[in-house]
């Protein structure tokens, strides 16, 4: 039996649920299609595994080492410092060449094109925040809401450097592992979709129809 055939619902839902928020493209074309989405995807797996290792050992030094920010920095300046002065003086006793740092200069237009790009996201994220806090669609206010008080629970047992860790986590392990179980995870997420708007039709009618709203009051038409 295929895994998306179940029996039709009455609330004119199609039997065989979509892809996960209804998306047209692929997973990697959603992510942008270049390296961050390669990444993310685990299509190069060096370069992902040396990030997930290079953030777990930030994790590591700041929540169980109990590294400070600038102590940290300190200590790698001066560690790094000193093997190029070593490796400068001492490069003629075992014929090798100095190191040679190579220059790396961000250029103007690279800054204005990170400036404009946080203007244009932070703009969109407030305006949809705005949107949703105005009510204008009442399920979706509804759903911030649980999620910032389920957010705030949790942050209430984390501390900051574990949440941001536990957010990588999720960043770099989710989407490589939906795209690998896409076809069960569109299955059980239509099939919970179907059962979370069964549940808000009996909250909506049975609680929101009987809050009392006042008299609307008809426009005049001349």
């Amino acid at each position: 039996m295929p895994i998306y055939s179940s029996d039709s619902d009455s609330d004119n839902v199609s039997s065989t649920p979509g892809r996960l928020f209804r998306r047209e493209r692929p997973l990697h074309s959603i992510l942008g299609g270049g390296q961050v989405a390669n990444v993310l995807l685990w299509r190069n797996k060096n370069v992902s595994a040396a990030i997930f290792i290079g953030f777990t050992a930030i994790w590591f030094l700041f929540e169980v080492v109990e590294y400070h920010f600038l102590t940290l920095l300190c200590h790698i300046s001066i560690t790094v410092m000193l093997v190029i002065f070593i490796w400068s003086n001492g490069a003629a006793l075992f014929d090798r060449h100095p190191p040679k740092i190579p220059e790396i200069i961000l250029s103007e237009s690279a800054f204005q094109h990170v400036a404009r790009t946080f203007h244009t996201r932070f703009n969109q994220l407030f305006l949809t925040l705005y949107d949703i806090a105005c009510g204008k669609d009442l399920k979706i206010f509804l759903l911030a809401i649980v999620f910032l008080w389920t957010l705030s629970v949790i942050g209430s047992y984390f501390t900051t450097m574990n949440l941001l860790y536990l957010g990588f986590l999720c960043i770099g392990t989710l989407p490589a592992l939906y795209e690998r179980y896409e076809r069960e995870v569109d299955y059980l997420a239509g099939k919970g979709t179907k059962d979370i708007r069964k549940l808000y039709k009996k909250f909506d009618s049975r609680v929101l129809n009987k809050i009392p709203r006042g008299p609307v009051k008809e426009k005049k038409f001349k």
